[in-house]
């Protein structure tokens, strides 16, 4: 089995929010006149519960931080993944994401986000032989599947069948226990593409192809998914590799909505299954792992060059959305919008030019030099160019978030299992500011 993380413990969190004595922020509280020493830990971050302390009356509840979508708001500490979006950056347990992008598989970068550290060739070997040997998924998943009509959604059919898989394995609800926590996460991370291209065949109608093991993990999943009968099926090694760096792009992003919802359903101690199933349901969203379809959709729809200026009028007017641009935590250029853009004209180049591609640069071109989109942070962002790839290898529209889940299931599984360790952490229980009616009385239907 792969080493337990380096993270785990307080020892961790607790030293990542170390108090700095010398820091403090002082409240004046203008309805009593009281002041209030808050101490500011490192990160210029306070304690959402020191807030607690300021009072009107010793029995009010205490004062709270209203913050629709968490917008500034840290539930958590992590040493998985750095964003630092005024700058472009994205790590991955402090390695940049350029460096990995070029040089390491998938799977290296998914042992470098579970354990802590980039594997040694014993390591990784190990690991690539444990997910291989967990490829395979019970046949009884198979009738699940056939349940579905023939044009259930791809990623419905995904969120079910991984939630049953914990009717399969039902010694993943001991989350306590370290090396039943990583036979559970090796075998999600290797069921993920067999159950995506299950889904796929059953849309098609064609018969299941099951797991060639000798393959890699993304030469076995596209080996699934287009097979025809007994021929021998050899991808492309372009379009191979391609898709293993559209997989360590998206392998993990820090806080965003679905690994939130991973760590909320996971704070319950339910079995991880289950929890991923639900951040799939995050993800399924059109604003967020919906997005390159979103994107694919506009370049369609604007059709030619030619339509270009009237649809960034309304763009302009505020009629339209210009889709794949802007991201809620990067303020400037995604960076992984520029290793998509160059891995796209590689794949360009096997499989023939795309066509909405001139559109999507010319939209890139106008956002870049224009100070209305400069203004706004409108820089293109990983999902611009990544439905472009994606429809260019044969990947149907509906798959495309799919695509998104197989590779972010390393990042939700981190996450998930850096929480369980977590001691800081408890059931996720947000507070509300009621906003509804005061006490009343129960009115008899027949006097309303």
């Amino acid at each position: 089995m792969p080493r337990e993380p380096s993270t785990p413990g307080l020892a961790g969190p607790r030293n990542a929010m170390s108090n700095n004595s010398s820091s403090t922020l002082t409240i004046t509280d203008n309805r009593t006149q009281r002041e209030y020493e808050i101490r500011i830990l490192d990160g210029d971050v306070i304690r959402a519960m020191d807030l607690r302390q300021i009072k009107v009356r010793d029995e009010d509840f205490g004062m709270m931080a209203y913050d629709p979508g968490f917008t500034n708001t840290a539930f958590t500490t992590s040493r998985i993944t750095d964003v630092k979006g005024s700058k472009g950056i994205l790590e991955y347990r402090g390695y940049p994401i350029e460096q990995l992008a070029e040089q390491a598989t998938f799977l290296e970068v998914a042992s470098l986000i579970l354990n802590g550290e980039l594997p040694t060739r014993e390591e990784l070997d190990q690991f690539v032989h444990d997910v291989t040997f967990h490829t395979y998924v019970h046949e009884n998943v198979t009738t699940i599947l056939q349940g579905f009509r023939y044009d259930a959604h791809a990623m419905g059919m995904m969120i079910s069948t991984v939630a049953a898989l914990s009717t399969f394995y039902p010694e993943a609800k001991e989350v306590d226990d370290p090396e039943n926590r990583r036979i559970q996460i090796t075998r999600l991370l290797a069921k993920m593409p067999t159950l995506a291209a299950f889904a796929y065949r059953h849309h098609k109608g064609l018969p299941y192809v099951y797991p060639e093991n000798g393959l890699s993990y993304t030469a076995n999943f596209l080996n699934m998914l287009f097979r025809i009968g007994g021929r021998e099926y050899k991808p492309n090694p372009v379009l191979e590799r391609a898709l293993d760096v559209l997989f360590i792009l998206h392998a993990d992003h820090e806080q965003n909505c679905s690994t939130t919802a991973m760590r909320v359903i996971g704070s319950s101690r339910v079995d991880p299954f289950s929890a991923l199933a639900g951040a799939m349901a995050a993800l399924y969203g059109p604003l967020h792992g919906g997005a390159n379809e979103a994107v694919l959709r506009m370049l369609t729809e604007i059709g030619t060059r030619d339509n270009i200026p009237d649809f960034m009028d309304s763009v302009r007017r505020g009629e339209r959305r210009l889709m794949g641009f802007g991201h809620r935590v990067y303020k400037a250029y995604d960076p992984r919008a520029s290793i998509i853009k160059r891995t796209a004209e590689e794949v360009f180049e096997v499989t023939g030019r795309n066509p909405l591609l001139d559109i999507a640069l010319e939209l890139e071109q106008i956002a870049l030099q224009e100070e209305y989109f400069i203004q706004r942070n409108l820089y293109p962002n990983v999902d611009f160019y990544s439905g472009l790839i994606y429809q260019a290898m044969g990947f149907p529209v509906e798959l495309f978030p799919v695509l998104f889940a197989i590779p972010r299931t390393v990042g939700w599984l981190a996450q998930w299992e850096e929480m369980v360790v977590d001691r800081e952490q408890k059931i996720a229980r947000p507070r509300q500011v009621f906003m509804g009616h005061p006490r009343r009385d129960y009115v008899p239907i027949d006097s309303r």
